[in-house]
């Protein structure tokens, strides 16, 4: 299990990355199509480290917090 941030695209649809996968992001025109290509994009990413020999980095303890500013 990996937190993904889906945050609204400027230019429409949304944008999706995965803090814990450093540079892992992807994009779809709505919601469900942005969670379903996130999740290819870290499976290749993942597949990616474990060809290179590279280690895959362990998942993040993180909270997430909304906050008004």
């Amino acid at each position: 299990m990996r937190i993904v941030i889906i945050t609204p695209a400027e230019e429409g649809g949304f944008v999706a990355e995965c803090p814990s996968l450093p540079g892992c992001m992807s994009e779809g025109e709505t919601r469900e199509a942005t969670i379903e290509n996130i999740k290819e994009a870290m499976r290749g990413y993942i597949a990616a480290l474990e060809q290179d020999g590279l280690p895959v980095p362990g998942e993040v303890e993180s909270e997430v917090l909304e906050l008004a500013v």
